[in-house]
């Protein structure tokens, strides 16, 4: 009984909280105002973007093939593309259902063992994390001496540093109880931190290790040059600093997983980062708008399409099975 209250949760509430959120960034704009910019928006920025998009989800599904081929698993590109995107059309209904379902579908239809399946899901979702760590981290270092401002601005120097040594002590303190203790929390803690460590090494393991890397950081590439491009859509955004783009960036990828497919947070998200610029509200918001349901377009369309197509495109081994 608990456990189907568990599950009920974890669908319930981020749903509810993203109806909560679109209702609260559309009270920070009104509908009419935000359709005057949906309106006046350039639609060749934001096809260009949908474009980019596009472009990354196909290259993470090119990417998979990577991982697969030293098991000994060589599946058809059609199939890769087709579950890449059909997970992300349902994580907007399931948070973290797609993956599961990514993995099921190439077991049922190239014959890859679920787990093994899931594992590169797993290791690809650290590489991502990887590199979403070093894009906060040039973030920082691009940025230091306006974010150490603003926060000098909001905040009392004394306190941030306070902070900031207490958060570095009881780091180490954690980090040390977590390597002593023999409790199921610690050894669960230790047992995902030596797991993300081996993915993150095995990447360095295959044989096209080096076409990882790079079709890993296209992806990137693509998610932060989509963002960038679709900008240029609102007129009122025009000169955008490029530190808002990369704190605005980092911010809505973050929001993603705050709510399904950052439903009503992508928005109030972008307008948090850009309000930290002095960029007004109104076009912030409209902007996180635009940006979110024109990928969430393209998912809806692409990933529709995959489910459909799936069996037909497979139905010559279903075939060949019966």
């Amino acid at each position: 009984m608990k456990a189907k209250i568990k599950k009920a949760l974890k669908i319930i509430l981020p749903l509810a909280l993203g109806v909560f959120l679109v209702w609260y960034s559309l009270s920070k704009v009104s509908l009419d105002e935000l359709m005057v910019y949906v309106k006046k928006a350039d639609y060749t920025w934001i096809l260009l973007g949908m474009f980019l998009g596009l472009l990354s989800h196909l290259s993470r599904a090119y990417r998979w093939l990577f991982q697969l081929e030293p098991m000994g698993y060589k599946i058809k590109l059609g199939n890769s593309i087709m579950a890449v995107f059909a997970t992300y059309l349902i994580n907007y209904t399931i948070p973290r259902a797609g993956e599961v379902a990514r993995a099921s579908i190439i077991t049922n239809y190239e014959g890859v063992p679920f787990e093994k399946g899931f594992g590169t899901i797993v290791a690809e979702r650290i590489a991502d994390m990887i590199v979403m760590l070093g894009i906060i981290i040039i973030t920082l270092f691009l940025q230091f001496d306006f974010i150490y401002g603003f926060l000098v601005e909001k905040f009392d120097p004394t306190k941030i540093i306070i902070a900031l040594v207490s958060l570095i002590f009881l780091v180490v303190l954690f980090t040390r109880y977590i390597k002593k203790s023999q409790s199921k929390i610690a050894v669960k803690i230790k047992t995902f931190v030596n797991g993300l460590i081996e993915g993150a090494l095995s990447i360095f393991k295959m044989k096209k290790k080096w076409a990882f890397v790079f079709h890993t950081l296209f992806i990137w590439g693509m998610y932060l040059l989509m963002f960038y491009v679709t900008s240029f859509s609102i007129k009122e955004l025009d000169g955008i600093n490029a530190g808002a783009i990369l704190i605005g960036f980092i911010s809505a990828s973050f929001s993603i997983a705050a709510t399904n497919g950052g439903i009503g947070s992508y928005p109030l998200a972008i307008y948090a980062a850009f309000s930290i610029f002095g960029i007004a509200e109104e076009p912030s918001i409209a902007f996180g708008w635009i940006m979110w349901a024109s990928q969430t377009l393209l998912i809806i369309l692409f990933g529709g399409l995959s489910l459909i197509y799936l069996p037909i495109f497979n139905r010559r081994k279903t075939l060949k099975e019966d």
